[in-house]
Order: C-alpha cells, then sequence, then structure tokens
C-alpha cells in the first residue's frame, strides 16, 4: 500500500502543475481580451487624422501595436503613449485608464476634448504610476478620488474649471504634479501639504486666490515651487525659508504684499528666485544676498525701496538680475562690476541717481543692459562691451552726458541701442556708423553733433533711426548701407543742400521725416518710388519747386506735410483720388491755383491751406471761390451743403429714407464729380431738412449696431438702435480668452475699414472705446456709432473721453485718424487688461500709451501681457500674435496723427498678424521685444 501511494504521488503533482497552467493561461487570455477590447474600443471613439492608430487590429499583436508598451512577463499593457499625435474625441469611463496592468499613460499634446471621466482616479486605475493629460482640451472639475501609487499627474494647459478637490492631499505617492495653465478658482487646499514627497509643484497660471499655505513647511523634498500668474494674496510665508531643497521659486504676478522675508536666505540650494509683478515693500533682505548659488534673480515691478546692497558681490554665479520698476534709491553698487557670469542686467524705472560704475562691464559678461528712466549723470563707462557680446543697449531718460564712448564705436556685436533723452554730445565716429548687426537706433534728442553726411554710412541691418533733435549739419547722406529701413527720423536738427534722390530706393520705408532743417531745392520725384510709404514729412525746411505728381501713385501713403516751405506751382489734382491719404498739410509755401475738393482735401483744416494763393477746395478750408464757379446758381451751393450734411451724418448706415410727404421735389445737380440727386421737403430748398424727418433703414455691416432713427427737440438729439442682446467690451474684456479677443479686435478692425474705406464720404465713430462695443451671443463685436453733428448728451461728452485722440481734445476735429487713435487704445487694453484711467499712470508714464510704448520696446512679455492670455496659460495664445498686435496699436496710437495708419492697413496688418502660427517661447529672456 505504501508502494501505491508512492507512485501515485507523481501522477497528482503532474496533473496539478497542468490544472494550474491552464487556469494560468487561461487567465492571461481572458485579461489579454480584456485589454484588446479597451484598446479597440478607445481607437474607435475618436478621431485619428494622422493615423497612428492603423496597426491596431488583428493583422498584428496588440503588444505591437503603436504607442503600446508591454511587460516583458505577462504580456500585460504596461505603458500607452500616445503623445503628439494629433488625436481628438471625448473620453469614456470604460477607456484606456482602466487597462488592469498599465503604469504609465501619456495623451498629452492632443485635441482631447470634453470632461475628464469622473471615475480616473478609481481603484481600477491603481495600477498607473505616470499620468500626463496635459495641452489638451479638457474641462470641468478635476475629478474627486486618489491613486495612492501615483508619482507623475500633469494636466496642465487645459481648460479645466472650479477648485482645486481636497482629495489632492491623499495622493500620498506623487512627486511631479502641474495643474499650471487652467482656469481653477479658489484656494490652494490645505491637504497640498500632506503630499511630504512631492518635489515638483506648479499651480500657475490659473485663478487661485487667498494665502500660500504655511504648511508648505512640511514638504521637505520640494525643489520647484511655481504658483505665478494667479491672485494670490497675503504675504510670503516664513516657513518657505525650511525648504533646504528648494531650487526654484516663481510667485510671480500676484497681489503677494509685505516685505520679503529674510529666511529665504535658508535656501541654500536656490539658483532661481521669481518675485516679480507683485506688491512687495521695504529693501530686499540682505540674507538673499548670501545665496550664492543664485543664477536669475528678479524682483522687478514692485515697490521695493532703498539701495541696493554691495552684498551683491557674494553672488558670484549670477547671470540675470532684474530689479526694474521699483522705487530704489542710491547708486548703482560699484559691486556688480565684480560679478563675472553676470549677462543681464536690468533696474530701469528706478530712482537711482549717480554715475554708471567705470568699470561695469569689463569683468561681466553682458548681453543685455537698460538702465534707463533713472536719474543718472557722468559719462558712459567705455568698457560696457568688453565681454564682445553685448547685443541690447538701453540708456535713454537720463542725464548722461559726453561723447559716445569707443569701445561703443568697436561692439560688433550691438543690434539695439537706445540713448535718447540725455546729454550726450560729440559726433557720431565712422566706426560707430559701420556696426553690422545694429537694426534699431535711437540717439533722438542730445547734443549730438557733426557732418555725417561726409563719411560712408554701412549698417546693413539698420531697420529704424532716428537722429531728431540733435545738431547734426551738412548735407544728408546718400545711403545708410541699408535696404531695410522702415522708420527713418532725421528731423529736427541743421541739415542742408538738397534730398538725395537715393532715397528712392528705400523701399521698405514706411515713417520718413525730415522736418524742421535747412534743406533747399526739388523733393526728387523718385521719393514716390517708397510704395511701403505711410507717413512723410518735409515741413519746415526750404524746398522749391513742384509737389511731385508721382506721390499720387504711392499705395499707402497716408500722412504728407510739406507745410512750411517755398513750393511752387498747383496742387496736383490727383492727390484728391487717393484712396489711402488722410491727412495733408501744405499750408505757408507759394502755391496757387484750385485745391481739389475730394478724398483728403474734403474736409482739410483751413490751417492746413493757409499762406498759399488757392482758392475753391471744401467749405472747411475757408479758400475763396475759384473764378470758374462764381456764377453757379445760388441754390447749387445750398444743394452741395446738404449733400455733405446728411452724407457726412449718415452715408454709412446705407440707403437714406425721407419720410413721405405732400409736394416732395426731387432735383438733380451735376458738376464735374458727377450728378447729386437731391429730395426736399417742399420747393423752397433754403428750408432746413430737420433731423426727426429723417429715419434710416438698411442692412448694414455686421460689425455695426443698426441705428434706427433719431429723436430731437430744439436742445436736444438722440439716436434710436436696435436692441443687440449682448454685453458691452467693457464688461467681459477680463474674462476673454485670447481667441475671442482676437476674433472682437479682428471684428472691429473689419468695421472700421467699412466706414472710413466704403463710404464715401467716410464715417466718423468719434468716442472709440469700450462702451462703444457690444459683443453678442455668438462673440462678434457690434461697434454702436455715434452721430457727432447731434448736440446730444452722448456726444457733447465724447470729447472729455480717455480714448479720444490729444489733437481732437484741442481742435474737436475728428477724423479717420483720432478713430484709428480709440482702437489702439481698445487694442492695449485687450492684450494688457488695463485701461486709460488706470490711476497707475502717473509718475512714470502719463499715459497708458507711453507705459504700452516702453513695455514693448524694453520689457519682457510677462510684464505687460494679460495674465488670462498670458502665453503659456492656454493652448490659443500666440507669443508672436501678441507682440504684433502691440506693435499695431502703438502705431496706431501715435502722439502724431499722421503716423498712424489707415483702417484699411489696421485690418490688413491684423490679419497678417493673426496668421502667425510659431511656437510660444516659455522662456522669460526669450519673451523680450
Amino acid at each position: 500500500m505504501a508502494k501505491t501511494g508512492a507512485q501515485a504521488s507523481p501522477v497528482v503533482v503532474f496533473s496539478m502543475f497542468m490544472l494550474f497552467i491552464v487556469l494560468f493561461f487561461s487567465f492571461v487570455v481572458s485579461d489579454n481580451g480584456k485589454e484588446v477590447e479597451i484598446l479597440l474600443s478607445f481607437k474607435s471613439s475618436i478621431y485619428d487624422p494622422s493615423g497612428f492608430l492603423s496597426n491596431w487590429d488583428s493583422s498584428a499583436t496588440f503588444c505591437q501595436w503603436h504607442g503600446v508598451t508591454c511587460n516583458n512577463n505577462l504580456s500585460h499593457v504596461d505603458k500607452l503613449d500616445l503623445s503628439a499625435k494629433n488625436l481628438t474625441g471625448k473620453l469614456v469611463s470604460s477607456s484606456i485608464f482602466h487597462l488592469p496592468f498599465i503604469q504609465t499613460l501619456n495623451i498629452s499634446n492632443n485635441q482631447f476634448y470634453g470632461e475628464i471621466p469622473e471615475d480616473i482616479f478609481s481603484s481600477s486605475s491603481s495600477s498607473l504610476r505616470f499620468l500626463n493629460l496635459s495641452n489638451n482640451n479638457f474641462t470641468g472639475q478635476i475629478p474627486s478620488g486618489s491613486i495612492p501609487g501615483l508619482e507623475v499627474l500633469d494636466l496642465s494647459n487645459n481648460m479645466l474649471s472650479g477648485k482645486i478637490p481636497p482629495e489632492i492631499g491623499s495622493f500620498y505617492s506623487l512627486k511631479f504634479l502641474d495643474l499650471g495653465g487652467n482656469v481653477l478658482v479658489g484656494e490652494i487646499p490645505v491637504s497640498i501639504t500632506n503630499i511630504t514627497s512631492l518635489q515638483f509643484l506648479t499651480l500657475a497660471s490659473n485663478q487661485l486666490v487667498g494665502p500660500i499655505p504655511h504648511g508648505l513647511s512640511k514638504m521637505k523634498s520640494l525643489e520647484w515651487i511655481y504658483v505665478g500668474y494667479n491672485n494670490l494674496s497675503g504675504q510670503i510665508p516664513e516657513e518657505i525659508g525650511m525648504l533646504t531643497s528648494l531650487n526654484h521659486l516663481d510667485l510671480v504676478y500676484n497681489n503677494l504684499t509685505g516685505e520679503i522675508p529674510s529666511s529665504l536666505g535658508n535656501l541654500s540650494d536656490l539658483q532661481y528666485l521669481f518675485l516679480y509683478q507683485n506688491k512687495l515693500t521695504g529693501s530686499i533682505p540682505d540674507s538673499i544676498f548670501g545665496l550664492k548659488k543664485l543664477v536669475s534673480l528678479d524682483l522687478s515691478d514692485n515697490s521695493l525701496s532703498g539701495e541696493i546692497s554691495e552684498l551683491v558681490i557674494h553672488l558670484q554665479n549670477l547671470e540675470i538680475l532684474h530689479l526694474f520698476g521699483n522705487i530704489f534709491t542710491g547708486k548703482i553698487p560699484k559691486a556688480l562690476t565684480s560679478l563675472p557670469r553676470l549677462q543681464v542686467l536690468q533696474l530701469w524705472s528706478n530712482r537711482l541717481s549717480g554715475e554708471i560704475p567705470e568699470s561695469l562691464g569689463r569683468n561681466n559678461n553682458l548681453t543685455i543692459l537698460d538702465l534707463s528712466t533713472n536719474n543718472l549723470t557722468g559719462r558712459i563707462p567705455d568698457g560696457l562691451c568688453s565681454s564682445g557680446r553685448l547685443f541690447k543697449l538701453i540708456l535713454f531718460s537720463n542725464s548722461l552726458e559726453g561723447a559716445i564712448p569707443k569701445n561703443l564705436s568697436t561692439c560688433t556685436s550691438l543690434q539695439r541701442v537706445r540713448l535718447q533723452n540725455n546729454r550726450l554730445s560729440g559726433e557720431l565716429s565712422s566706426e560707430f556708423r559701420k556696426l553690422p548687426l545694429v537694426y534699431f537706433l535711437d540717439v533722438s534728442n542730445n547734443d549730438l553733433s557733426g557732418n555725417i553726411g561726409d563719411q560712408e554710412w554701412d549698417m546693413p541691418a539698420l531697420e529704424m533711426l532716428s537722429l531728431t533733435g540733435n545738431r547734426f549739419s551738412g548735407r544728408l547722406p546718400n545711403s545708410f548701407g541699408s535696404q531695410k529701413i522702415e522708420d527713418l527720423d532725421l528731423s529736427g536738427n541743421g541739415f542742408s543742400g538738397t534730398i538725395p534722390r537715393s532715397f528712392g530706393s528705400l523701399t521698405e520705408l514706411m515713417q520718413f521725416s525730415l522736418s524742421g532743417n535747412k534743406l533747399v531745392g526739388e523733393i526728387p520725384e523718385e521719393l514716390s518710388s517708397c510704395k511701403k510709404l505711410v507717413s512723410l514729412d518735409l515741413s519746415h525746411n526750404q524746398l522749391s519747386g513742384q509737389i511731385p505728381s508721382g506721390f499720387a501713385e504711392m499705395p499707402v501713403l497716408s500722412q504728407l506735410d510739406l507745410s512750411d516751405n517755398q513750393l511752387s506751382g498747383e496742387v496736383p489734382p490727383q492727390l484728391g483720388k487717393m484712396e489711402s491719404l488722410i491727412q495733408v498739410n501744405v499750408s505757408h509755401n507759394h502755391l496757387h491755383g484750385s485745391l481739389p475738393s475730394t478724398g483728403a482735401f474734403l474736409a482739410i483744416n483751413s490751417s492746413a491751406v493757409s499762406g498759399n494763393d488757392l482758392c475753391g477746395g471744401a467749405e472747411t478750408s475757408d479758400l475763396p471761390p475759384c473764378k470758374k464757379v462764381k456764377n453757379l446758381n445760388w441754390w447749387f451751393y445750398v444743394a452741395c451743403s446738404l449733400v455733405a450734411l446728411v452724407v457726412l451724418a449718415f452715408a454709412a448706415f446705407g440707403f437714406i429714407f425721407i419720410r413721405k410727404r405732400n409736394n416732395l421735389e426731387l432735383k438733380r445737380v451735376e458738376n464735374e464729380d458727377g450728378i447729386w440727386e437731391l429730395q426736399f421737403f417742399d420747393s423752397n430748398v433754403s428750408k432746413s431738412v430737420t433731423v426727426n424727418d429723417i429715419t434710416l433703414s438698411a442692412k448694414q455691416h455686421p460689425n455695426l449696431v443698426n441705428l434706427i432713427g433719431t429723436c430731437r427737440s430744439d436742445k436736444n438729439a438722440y439716436l434710436v438702435y436696435e436692441y443687440i442682446k449682448g454685453k458691452l467690451l467693457s464688461e467681459i474684456l477680463h474674462e476673454l480668452t485670447w481667441e475671442r479677443r482676437r476674433k472682437i479686435a479682428m471684428g472691429i478692425a473689419k468695421a472700421l475699414k467699412f466706414l472710413h474705406s466704403y463710404c464715401s464720404p467716410s464715417i466718423i465713430v468719434g468716442d472709440m472705446s469700450p462702451e462703444r462695443v457690444i459683443v453678442d451671443g455668438k462673440d462678434e463685436p457690434r461697434l454702436r456709432l455715434s452721430l457727432p453733428g447731434l448736440l446730444s448728451t452722448e456726444n457733447k461728452a465724447f470729447i472729455s473721453s480717455a480714448y479720444v485722440a490729444p489733437e481732437t481734445r484741442e481742435s474737436k476735429d475728428m477724423s479717420e485718424k483720432s478713430d484709428i487713435f480709440g482702437f489702439g487704445l481698445i487694442l492695449i487694453e485687450l492684450l494688457t487688461g488695463k485701461s486709460p484711467a488706470d490711476a497707475e499712470f502717473g509718475d512714470q508714464h502719463q499715459s497708458m500709451v507711453e507705459w504700452a510704448r516702453y513695455c514693448y520696446s524694453d520689457c519682457h512679455l510677462e510684464m505687460w501681457v494679460d495674465p488670462m492670455i498670458r502665453p503659456g496659460h492656454a493652448s490659443d495664445v500666440n507669443h508672436n500674435q501678441i507682440v504684433e498686435t502691440l506693435n499695431l496699436a502703438l502705431h496706431c496710437t501715435a502722439g502724431d496723427p499722421t503716423a498712424r495708419p489707415s483702417a484699411t492697413d489696421v485690418s490688413k496688418t491684423l490679419q497678417s498678424a493673426f496668421r502667425i502660427t510659431s511656437c510660444v517661447s516659455t522662456l522669460k529672456l526669450s519673451s523680450s521685444v
């Protein structure tokens, strides 16, 4: 019996082994079948335009499918990487989150939309260690729940809303958490401080409020904190100083107050400290200068005060120092000259005084130096370009004196030079005029002198040159060595001789001024070859001869100022037929003959034609009638006056209908402009046409609010508009995404183009403000017009509006240019979230325009862009679109009306800017304009 039992034992063991194998493979096959089903179900629910998932079928085992990685032992899906494959669709709860053995799931940088499934953080996802859903279009709230073993969670750059769920604190194993670039609200939950394993924390670019949790001190593993671009308030917690592993601390663009905690000096491993754009006060704690590993320190745009300590000498690894936009006083510390790695030094817009340290640049590695808008005196140091890498030198609006140093004259790395509004003297050396990479050079409003036409200019990269307001003399140079020049201002000097004909070869030229010199001779016909020229100012010289008729062939010329010269002959009648020409000034010359009565001359101001022997023109010119029109019937003048009144007020709205009355009389008047048809209330044309007899009814431009009619009394007149369901732009502007703001800007531009380019004569809006823009349910902007001729309460107030052009506030003369100015302000408001009435535009910047111009030239992008549309905040934001749009806004708000573009050019420029699709840079330094 014992033997039989011994013989039976191997059989039993073998049977049990085979049973185990069968059950095991049955289990594996069952699970594999479930995984295949999940994957194919996921594929069928989405759109795959690139065909990346084309081999997800029975022709290959699922472990060989694109993006699928299986573990080696059990052939289960261990990793699914579908990032950046242009996939789109909604995710369902039974989808790929519940693959039973998956550890890594990455579907970032696609076009997935809808809400994240509620059960994503359920027990069926417990195997997950890495989850990345970033850079999609997910909406709704972050689901509750927890995956205790999850180590990486990235939900950034979607459109998630609501509060951060308090359950976030139960993700005990997290090392990386990124919820940035959404629209999350509420406070940072205190429970987040329970994730003591966390190394990387990003909550930036949301709408979070409240304080920074003091419990962060428990998170000893933190190396990176980025909670910028929110609305956090209160003081910076002292407890942050206990996070001794911290390498990167970024709290920018919040409403943090109080002083910088001295405890931050305990962060011995800190390399990047960014606290800019808050409301911090007090001085920089001395302990900060003990952070010897600091590479970049940015405390700009706060209200920090006191002096910059010489202890900065301890920051020997510092490469970037931004302290601009504060109220620092005292001298620039000499210790800065001993920082060998210092590349970027920006101290502008403070109250610094004294001289620039003589040794600055000699022992540094300077690439960017901006000390503008301070109270600096003395000379520009000779060694600023000793590194051979300096490409941006900004020193304007100080009291610097002396000559431009020789070191700068040989600094071949220079690209952008702004030295205007100082007391510099001497000449521009021949070496300086041959710098190969300089594209922007502004030395205006100094005391520079010399004859710049005697020696060769060779600046092949030059795009902008301003020498205005100096004492340069002699003849003009024939060339500046560049065919790229777009803006050339040589006004306010003592240049003599003739205008070189070679200037006609500057085919990229858009703005050109020679005003206020001693130039003689004729205006060269060759200037008409500058087909991109928008503004030409040759006023206040001694030019003679005739106005070149070729100017009429310049397609975008909008402003032409030839006043205060000795020009003779007639004004070319072709100028009156130019569609682009908006503003002309030919006053104080020796011109004679008939002034054109069309185009830019239709409503020309009398001051723009005075001091000549001209006749005719529009009534506004105050010129005597020319002989050929003296014997016309009296009713012709009455008829023309009525035509001008009616058309100017109502032509933009379409057809004009006059309420039926008895005995209506139709008259036709024919002159050189064609046939005018007028319908009067009775045969006595001397009787006035009252506004309450007129109603308007026509299909208008889709971006205009229809004007139904008027209601008028003896003292007031009111406009009646169609009802538009929507909200004023001023009410919703801060809620709009960049995509919606683009659409609104484009719509307003189209409306202005219609009013000024397709209505004859053009219709003036007058008060171009967000209060005149209604955004309807389809996000279409509808511009509500006023009629400045009516004495309504509404129109009496517009002259005092902040959106009215400066020249209009004094003269009350409105034009296309005043509308363009207002539109430029709206663009700035759409980009920055600021308004002209903001109190911050005071001591340092006289207006929002001045502030925007300063920011565009010399600030990094993050300083001035509305946090809601900042690049990186949402997927639709494009860095280059924003920069190009601000560039256009600054052209629209130029102080000189003649420098502003036409409505047609504005529309074209916006269309071009919004087609830009280059990648958004997240580096702040590369965002510098």
